[in-house]
């Protein structure tokens, strides 16, 4: 017989905390939904595999969807729209293409993050003549005290 007090776990939160996940809900704000401890959600994830599948379902299409709209912002993209003007008293609809040029700060933040080697942020140091001396001072204390 095991000790200590029942879970709190229902079979029903597998649902609702993959739904919860596809709305961008993080482990914090689930142990807030479902009123337990943040640790509870660790310990369910850790013994309830299906609430544990449902949860990176959910985070990852989540996931997904921010990746695809960080992917159009970085490129640019066009979408159909409607205007409504008032015409005489009358609502008139007017559809239109609604253009977002790209964005150079997601463009930059995409390839960081895809493109590491070539994109990382990279500094250089050149050591002068002084410095090429001072470093072989340190090394040569650093010799001598070993």
């Amino acid at each position: 017989m095991a000790g200590g007090r029942p879970s709190k776990f229902k079979k029903e939160f597998i649902k609702q905390a993959e739904m919860l996940c596809r709305l961008g809900a993080t482990d914090k704000e689930l142990a807030e939904f479902f009123e337990v401890n943040l640790d509870t959600i660790y310990e369910w994830k850790n013994t309830q595999a299906d609430f544990s599948d449902a949860l990176k379902n959910g985070k990852s299409e989540a996931d997904d969807l921010v990746e695809k709209s960080l992917f159009q912002r970085a490129n640019g993209y066009s979408h159909q729209a409607v205007k409504i003007f008032n015409h005489e008293g009358q609502a008139l609809e007017v559809p239109y293409t609604e253009h977002y040029p790209p964005d150079t700060t997601a463009c930059i933040f995409w390839l960081k993050n895809r493109r590491r080697e070539q994109w990382r942020d990279r500094q250089e140091h050149e050591l002068t003549p002084k410095g090429q001396e001072q470093l072989a001072a340190i090394l040569e204390i650093v010799r001598k005290v070993k």
